[in-house]
């Protein structure tokens, strides 16, 4: 019999059952605070992640699933989400435009790392990013987006909020 690979899980229908009212349940708030979805590919630029996250980060380092694909080219399966969705963004030159732009995303992600109790190798990410104005009222913003995110799914969570370099 082949099993699932060493950090990789399958999801029966329960918990894809599961799995899919997360989504669905995070994808209707975030629509309703004015995110677009957006999808990138599982495969990018290796380059793209160093340039990111750091050449010398335990992720670009240690993490990721890197490779040198047919034709040449350094490529990796995504190790997270933001670095995809702003190359994406740029790419399609959103950045030219005038107005802030709400986007979130959602995918599995890959990190080759020692599988352990809640962390494997494939997990999945949801995300949201904002471009084109930063104020405490977008921070103040989705934190309370989050937070309906928790309890429309019977999280219970402690709020506590930290800021780096403002007395």
């Amino acid at each position: 019999m082949i099993n699932p690979l060493r950090g990789m899980k399958d999801l029966t229908f329960e918990e894809s059952e599961r799995f899919n009212f997360i989504i669905d349940t995070a994808s209707t708030i975030a629509k309703r605070y004015g995110y677009g979805y957006i999808e990138t590919p599982i495969l990018e630029e290796t380059a793209l992640f160093k340039r990111s996250v750091g050449d010398s980060s335990d992720i670009v380092s240690k993490e990721m699933y890197q490779f040198e694909d047919k034709g040449g080219n350094d490529v990796c399966m995504r190790p997270e989400g933001t670095a995809g969705v702003v190359r994406s963004f740029v790419h399609a030159k959103l950045d030219r435009q005038p107005m802030k732009q709400k986007i979130y995303y959602y995918g599995p992600m890959f990190r080759y790392e020692r599988p352990q109790k809640g962390r494997l190798r494939e997990f999945h990410q949801f995300g949201c990013e904002r471009f084109g104005e930063a104020s405490v009222y977008e921070d103040f913003t989705i934190i309370t987006m989050i937070s309906q995110i928790f309890e429309a799914l019977g999280i219970g969570f402690d709020l506590q909020i930290n800021s780096l370099g403002c007395p």
